[in-house]
């Protein structure tokens, strides 16, 4: 492969007979374009093409002039969280269900794919966040999120007890089913369904939000982005912290789990003419009252 040539890197973790004929197509259609494809070393493993390149992360994160997500959202987090320390921009055609992040839309993807390769295209960038376990002093587990970091207690009766501090402010302690740090990015996942604020993708601040709190007077907060956001357990039976929902750790009562924005971004690709507000119109299904009664 040229060393001169584009190179777009494709990626799924579902291997669908719809996804593989998507990939298929995307790939024939970069090719006859004079592109050079390669495929996400796990993603190489489990399509059956002839002739595909593998390509590990690190060489897709130096390389690849961009990695094309072909799924859902979920997909789209996972790999997001590998390429972050890098600056290759993401680009999702959508096989998912809602398509937050994976916006390409599947049955006109080619014809879209076309348009971003000419340079038509809106691009922006967004961050994540970064938890550590501390216990005994000591750093036991550290992950990256592009959602959110959810504690939670177990899966038996009884409330998760919280102690929480920003800046190194005591701020409250709870009791709950858990609690959402999130980002602007997971303002529409778990956060948004446990009552969380809507945080436009550009904005510089966390989210802070109980799940189900044994005090109705606990309400979502907003912190700049810039803060150190420390929770601790002083009570709780088999609790849990998960990044993305897709890593996970077990806690001990005493643990603090410290949370501040990671210093990595990443940029996001999406058709021209995108917007966050036709996303949400679109997704949450914004206006069809008003839609329905002009019909």
């Amino acid at each position: 492969m040229s060393e001169n040539k584009k190179i777009f890197a494709l990626v799924s973790r579902s291997y669908t007979e719809s996804i593989l004929g998507s990939m298929k197509k995307i790939a024939d259609f970069l090719e006859q374009a004079g592109y050079g494809v390669v495929y996400e070393s796990q993603t190489a493993m489990n399509v059956p093409f002839d002739g595909i390149v593998p390509m590990n992360i690190e060489d897709i994160g130096t390389k690849a002039s961009a990695a094309i997500v072909i799924g859902g959202d979920g997909t789209m987090l996972g790999i997001a969280r590998q390429l972050a320390p890098y600056t290759v921009p993401l680009m999702g055609v959508n096989h998912g269900r809602l398509g937050f992040m994976t916006d390409i839309p599947l049955d006109e993807m080619l014809a879209v794919l076309e348009r971003m390769i000419q340079g038509k295209y809106v691009s922006e960038t967004r961050f994540l966040i970064e938890g550590a376990i501390i216990r005994g002093g000591e750093a036991i587990y550290q992950a990256a999120a592009f959602n959110d970091i959810v504690i939670c207690r177990g899966g038996g009766s009884g409330l998760i007890d919280l102690k929480v501090e920003v800046d190194g402010h005591f701020m409250y302690q709870q009791r709950s089913d858990g609690l959402i740090v999130s980002t602007p990015t997971g303002s529409t996942a778990y956060s948004l369904s446990a009552g969380g604020p809507m945080m436009h993708p550009n904005l510089a601040g966390i989210a802070i939000v109980s799940i189900a709190p044994h005090s109705l007077s606990n309400r979502p907060i907003v912190v700049p982005d810039t803060s150190e956001i420390v929770v601790e357990l002083i009570e709780a039976h088999q609790p849990s912290v998960n990044y993305d929902s897709q890593s996970f750790a077990s806690l001990r009562v005493g643990d603090r789990i410290v949370i501040k924005r990671s210093p990595h971004t990443i940029t996001f690709v999406h058709p021209q003419g995108w917007s966050y507000y036709d996303t949400l119109r679109n997704k949450l299904h914004w206006g069809e009252t008003a839609r329905r009664e002009k019909k």
